[in-house]
């Protein structure tokens, strides 16, 4: 996820602006790029990045499924580090490889908040306590910034494997962070990341992996997994892939970004959906 080359032409293209901060709700969305529902700048359909309420996810679409209200603090580059810890390296979040500046210094959040979005979702939990729904989505740019920071792009058994322990611990620390700190005992979601496109065998293979340390964190915290990876591969099926099935958002250079599109969104929510009513009937 080059994330970070792309807030910077887009920083270039347009001014910053800012948003007011959401306030109240029955339901708390966690994440990064994809719960935010950032789109590149070369998209199809351009993005406006002064407007975060154009930039749509999942998210939403759960939203109005339950008729819930929705904060979204989610940050576009965020790893499950920069997520604790505003100042550990993201992926274009707060910075991009321990580099100051990303999207969130350059453009508004749909939700404006000092310090970590961690800190910010248990501050959200402790003064409301009747939220009826929490979702994260974080994972994918930590083995991001593995790619780019290694000289085999984390191509290495020990390397990967490092990144499997990284977000299996950063994800268990988030969600075990939210039910003691944030004294939150309702339904808990995690919604893994899709493999970007099937002609991308290295990322397809070790995708399961990541999505099982996903999986492992949100058992020993009693949290629902909603299999981003699977609801896509059923979705495309086996010879058309995300990007041909129209899952992903399309470059107005040709082919997709990894990025879900509304499509895929759609899929991501549906799959939500299905583990939420089979956690909780």
């Amino acid at each position: 996820m080059a994330l970070a080359a792309a807030v910077v032409a887009a920083a270039v293209l347009r001014p910053p602006g800012r948003s007011s901060t959401a306030t109240g709700g029955d339901y708390l969305a966690l994440g990064d790029s994809i719960a935010f529902g950032y789109l590149p700048p070369d998209a199809t359909t351009p993005p406006d990045y002064r407007r975060p309420a154009t930039l749509t996810s999942y998210v939403d679409d759960v939203a109005e499924a339950r008729h819930y209200r929705v904060t979204n603090p989610s940050c576009p580059g965020e790893t499950t580090g920069s997520m604790l810890a505003v100042d550990a390296v993201s992926n274009g979040c707060e910075n991009s490889l321990g580099r100051p500046g990303g999207y969130r210094t350059a453009w508004p959040l749909h939700v404006e908040y000092r310090g970590s979005q961690q800190a910010f979702a248990v501050r959200f939990l402790r003064s409301h306590p009747a939220t009826r729904l929490v979702t994260l989505t974080i994972g994918a740019n930590d083995a991001f910034v593995c790619e780019q920071i290694t000289a085999d792009h984390c191509a290495g058994a020990a390397e990967r494997a490092a990144v499997v322990s990284e977000v299996d611990q950063g994800v268990g620390r988030i969600l075990a962070g939210l039910r003691s700190d944030g004294r939150y005992r309702g339904p808990l979601l995690v919604v893994s990341d899709a493999a970007p496109d099937y002609s991308e065998p290295e990322m397809v293979a070790w995708a399961p992996s990541i999505d099982a340390a996903i999986a492992r964190a949100a058992e020993r915290n009693g949290a629902l997994v909603a299999d981003g990876l699977r609801a896509f591969a059923v979705a495309a099926g086996p010879v058309d892939g995300p990007c041909r099935a129209g899952l992903l958002a399309r470059r107005t250079r040709g082919g997709c970004d990894i990025h879900p599109s509304a499509a895929g969104h759609a899929v991501l929510a549906r799959a939500a959906e299905a583990a939420l009513d089979a956690g909780h009937p």
